[in-house]
């Protein structure tokens, strides 16, 4: 196994005093998270955790002559772990990908990994704000891409991350960031980046000189750049025809989703333009699914000895917005629930809504809209949970009217009267409504297997 730091290195990067006959196979600033053979960056907990641990070093601000193991000592340990990335970035070879925007973060990292993967080492981060420092100083240095998920509303941390990534390409998966922010971002991409932004980011289009881009590159709907065509979603897969570059591409998603069609659009533009091969990367793209929580599927099988007393979870408890909240409910309406399987006789399309993310004081409003949406008439029964999502439930007629519940702890013990055999149901709500809560319930119904089974 291959050392990611050798001690001398380290002391060099960090200017640091101390030993430096050791090697470090990871990096850590968490003394109770610690493994054995990192490097313990003094931010979290105590130094003797983080050796008993296992840690090989340790950088700190003061060395504790009772502990017998490495100490490096530093003014700053978090301004060490700053130059221990900046370090790692100036050594790496890899091509660098950030990834920015308030929705489908997730989603596109894991897309961006996939399709990367498949041509070369990828080191991919999920790691939000000030941990980026933390997921660049574990980039190996032979890595030939690295793919890092950035989110913080403060401009001054989005800089400093940018700052320390220096990336090839920087993605932006949706248009509602603020002007600093989008700034912040790109100002740190250097000469010959590329920042691939959705088609709705004006502050992106209009204003490339004053950022310094080298190019802007466009995705979304036709007429730009890269162009979706037909979505055709079924009840596992989406398939896509996408145009770009003046180039047609034909691929499949394993996962029901017209949001998943736009992200795997915006990150195909983008590993295009670091130069990967684009075929390639589509057909790698077709093994990419979700993470739980964020639009993954699950067949809960309530009586193995019956054949076909399964229900289909759609578990989405993870994250929620207006915008997501709309293409989930487009998800749960392609789906073809199974009769004469269940007490009910007839299969359902069930959704299980709790509150979502950025609606504020116009929540009343945005409720009212979303019951009139086109796809939610072709569900059969919606259950509601929290007070933003009140007025929703009121606003349902009553044949779809199911349970409305202040909290999800207070309707995941009703769930065995809520879902039934046959049914494809839908859970969705931000993270702090804790609808996952009713996924686990759900799933403590029966027997869980995958999708594919």
């Amino acid at each position: 196994m291959t050392a990611l730091w050798a001690g001398e290195d380290v002391v060099a990067a960090t200017g640091s005093q101390g030993p430096d006959d050791w090697n470090a196979f990871g990096v850590s600033i968490d003394a109770d998270t610690t493994k054995p053979g990192d490097l313990f960056v003094a931010v979290r907990g105590a130094v003797k955790t983080a050796f008993a641990n296992g840690a090989v070093a340790a950088i700190v601000n003061e060395i504790d002559d009772d502990i017998p193991q490495p100490q490096l000592k530093v003014a700053d340990p978090r301004a060490a772990l700053n130059d221990l990335a900046r370090a790692a970035r100036f050594r790496s070879r890899a091509k660098i990908v950030a990834v920015t925007g308030s929705a489908g973060k997730t989603a596109t990292v894991g897309m961006l990994d996939m399709m990367l993967a498949g041509q070369g080492y990828c080191h991919t981060s999920f790691a939000l704000g000030s941990n980026v420092a933390l997921a660049l100083a574990t980039l190996p240095q032979e890595a030939d891409f690295a793919v890092f998920k950035i989110a913080d509303n403060q401009p001054e941390m989005v800089a400093q991350c940018a700052r320390l990534l220096q990336p090839h390409a920087v993605l932006f998966t949706s248009a509602d960031r603020s002007l600093a922010e989008t700034e912040a971002m790109a100002d740190g991409l250097g000469a010959g980046g590329f920042a691939i932004c959705y088609a709705g980011d004006a502050s992106l289009e209009k204003r490339p000189n004053k950022m310094g881009l080298a190019q802007v590159i466009s995705f979304g709907s036709s007429g730009h750049d890269w162009a979706l065509g037909q979505v055709r979603i079924g009840a596992d897969v989406t398939v896509v025809l996408a145009r770009g570059m003046g180039q047609d591409y034909l691929f499949k998603l394993g996962v029901p989703g017209r949001q998943f069609a736009l992200y795997a659009l915006g990150a195909l533009a983008t590993v295009t333009a670091i130069g990967v091969d684009p075929v390639t990367a589509t057909l790698d793209l077709a093994r990419w699914v979700p993470p739980a929580g964020r639009g993954s599927i699950e067949n809960i099988v309530l009586d193995p000895a019956r054949d076909g007393e399964t229900l289909r979870l759609i578990n989405d408890a993870a994250n929620a917005s207006p915008a997501s909240m709309e293409t989930a409910l487009e998800v749960i309406a392609t789906c073809v629930p199974s009769d004469n399987v269940g007490r009910i006789v007839k299969g359902r399309r069930v959704a299980i809504l709790g509150d979502m993310g950025g609606v504020n004081t116009q929540s009343v409003v945005v409720q009212r809209d979303l019951a009139a949406n086109e796809h939610l008439q072709k569900l059969d029964q919606i259950h509601c949970i929290g007070p933003q999502v009140y007025p929703l439930w009121r606003a349902l007629p009553q044949h779809q009217r199911g349970q409305w519940a202040q909290t999800a702890s207070d309707l995941a013990p009703q769930v065995s009267k809520l879902v039934d055999a046959g049914d494809v149901v839908l859970v969705k709500g931000t993270a702090r409504s804790k609808t996952t809560l009713v996924v686990d319930a759900i799933r403590k119904l029966g027997h869980r297997r995958p999708q594919e089974e």
